[in-house]
Formats: structure tokens, C-alpha cells, sequence
């Protein structure tokens, strides 16, 4: 790869309710999938200030990193993505922009393979950053 070419980072965050399920939401474009809250980077900032301000403006509400649990390289959009395990800070409902249709809460089983690999090595953290080419 070159100087001047370029690609995408985004940053997303596991969250799961007390039963052990994981937050996803429901994107209203492109093939309107369920994925994890975060998204792409702007210019400038850090993968935490990303997802910050990725779950503030898709949530509604603000979260708190735990950890940062892997980093994955998919082919199809050029792009690395980096997991990190949070939760909600303070108590509240969560507000959807509108990137987003629905929210629900999964088991792991009921994610799709790659994001139950990414979400497996979340929950599974010991300590080590784990990565993955899809």
C-alpha cells in the first residue's frame, strides 16, 4: 500500500444487557443488516473519541470503555475495525438516530459468524487483543 492510499477504521462497541445478550442495531441504509454500535472514524480522532461519539449520536446515551478487545481486517470494504467492550454510563433508554431503525438484543449464537467471532473473543478477553481477516 502506498502513502497516499488509503482505507477505513471504524470502532465498535459490545454492549450487553444482564442477561448476557449483545445490543445490535438495525441500519436504515444499504442492506439495512444488524451490526454492532460504533462506525468510522473522522479525520483526526482516536478509535476511543470515535466510538464515543458514534454511540452518543446512534444511542442516545453515553458509554464507558472497558477494554479494547480486537482488531479485524475485512476484505470486502478494505477496512479495520476495533472492538472494544463497554457499557452504558448512568442509567437511561436508548435513543436511535436515524441511521437506525430498531435496536435488540441477541444471543451470541443468534449473531452472524463474523460478528460471533468478534463478539466471542470480546466476552472471552484474557488480557490479549485478538485479530481476524473476513
Amino acid at each position: 500500500m502506498g502513502f497516499d492510499d488509503t482505507y477505513k477504521l471504524s470502532a465498535h462497541a459490545v454492549i450487553t444487557n444482564l442477561e448476557g445478550a449483545v445490543l445490535q442495531l438495525r441500519a436504515t441504509y444499504a442492506d439495512k443488516s444488524w451490526g454492532l454500535p460504533g462506525g468510522a472514524l473522522d479525520l483526526g480522532e482516536t478509535i476511543h473519541e470515535a466510538l464515543h461519539r458514534e454511540c452518543r449520536e446512534e444511542l442516545g446515551r453515553d458509554i464507558v470503555i472497558d477494554y479494547l478487545s480486537g482488531v479485524y481486517y475485512h476484505r470486502v470494504y478494505n477496512s479495520h475495525v476495533f472492538i472494544f467492550r463497554a457499557h452504558f454510563k448512568g442509567n437511561g433508554g436508548i435513543t436511535l438516530s436515524s441511521e437506525h431503525s430498531e435496536f435488540e438484543y441477541f444471543t451470541v449464537n443468534d449473531l452472524t459468524p463474523v460478528q460471533r467471532v468478534r463478539v466471542q473473543h470480546c466476552l472471552q478477553f484474557n488480557g490479549e487483543v485478538q485479530s481476524a481477516k473476513f
